[in-house]
């Protein structure tokens, strides 16, 4: 039986063009010029192609995201196979992650994109559609959340990190590996990723701001003493090591911390945060005791998007403590 799998575009480097004045390349193709640009597509499966936005990925928003998942939700009710989502590769791991939480379904998401546009050498972005639409119309991928495809190797939305400017193979799980990988034609998914969480926020909804702050050596804290004045919803903070503060901030931490809720990461972008360990004023026990929650494994980028849908759909501050301990 023909699967269906619905491409949705939203532009980046795999829909790019040389601009007719010759600075630079932008997003000039449609899902459709995507699609016709890969025949081979037309042997896998039908494919509808459907543009939904036309834009650099750095230039996405959490509300484009979020009308994104009421589309795929559209599309899968309606009798769709698989979707898969095109868009630039700056920020794949968000928009992967954002999906993630707010899909339910059990038919595969996969997202993909290129490092180097259809001008270049090498240009990688039809094999990744390829790969991205075996993916989705198969079975092997049902059931793990939404997916990134890049490199023939498949990623989870929660760990996948874009690790390298401009390298097909800049993406990456460090902290867990691949769920799998493609061989010719065939997609491979030995590992499963544990149970997801899924806040379901509604269509529309306009999540409040989270700051994602990252700790460097001798910080003073003034940024930190205006967060909670400028409106913003939420703070992750992207501290040292395991979860580590300057002891200078602790004060200004735990007040934040009585104001909005504080989420505390690990800027080092793999490896989960400790919760028991260290002992000294800054570190995670003593943050942890004063009112902020720990990321877990969540890299601070993640964390900020768990933390601003989750203020958006309602969540109070255990409910969201609970979901960021359930994602390992």
């Amino acid at each position: 039986m023909t699967r269906t799998v619905h491409v949705l575009s939203l532009g980046g480097t795999i829909a790019m063009t040389t601009r007719a004045d010759g600075r630079g390349v932008e997003p000039a193709l449609d899902a459709a010029a995507l699609v016709a640009g890969v025949p081979e597509l037309a042997e896998v499966a039908t494919i509808d192609a459907e543009e939904f936005r036309r834009l650099p990925g750095a230039q996405l928003r959490l509300t484009d995201l979020i009308a994104l998942a009421g589309r795929v939700r559209e599309l899968v009710a309606a009798g769709g196979d698989g979707v898969v989502v095109t868009q630039g590769t700056d920020t794949i791991e968000e928009t992967a992650f954002a999906l993630d939480l707010l899909s339910d379904t059990d038919r595969p998401v996969v997202v993909t994109g290129a490092l180097r546009g259809p001008g270049q050498p090498g240009a990688d972005g039809p094999a990744n559609l390829l790969a991205a639409v075996r993916v989705a119309a198969g079975d092997e991928a049902r059931g793990l959340g939404v997916v990134v495809a890049m490199n023939d190797e498949i990623h989870a939305a929660r760990f996948v990190r874009k690790l390298h400017t401009s390298r097909p193979s800049a993406f990456a799980s460090p902290s867990a590996g691949p769920l799998g990988w493609l061989a010719e034609d065939r997609v491979r998914i030995p590992l499963r990723p544990a149970a997801r969480v899924v806040i379901g926020a509604p269509l529309g909804t306009q999540p409040p701001p989270v700051a994602l702050v990252t700790i460097a050596l001798g910080d003073d804290g003034r940024v930190l003493r205006e967060l909670a004045d400028l409106g913003f919803g939420g703070v992750v903070l992207a501290g040292f090591g395991a979860g580590h503060v300057p002891g200078q901030l602790v004060e200004d931490v735990t007040r934040l911390a009585r104001r909005i809720p504080v989420v505390l990461a690990s800027r080092c972008g793999a490896g989960e945060g400790f919760r028991a360990t260290y002992g000294f004023p800054g570190s995670e026990r003593d943050l942890l005791s004063r009112g902020l929650l720990t990321a877990g494994a969540l890299d601070p980028f993640k964390a900020r998007i768990l933390l601003s849908l989750a203020l958006g759909a309602g969540w109070r501050t255990q409910r969201i403590a609970v979901a960021f301990d359930q994602i390992a």
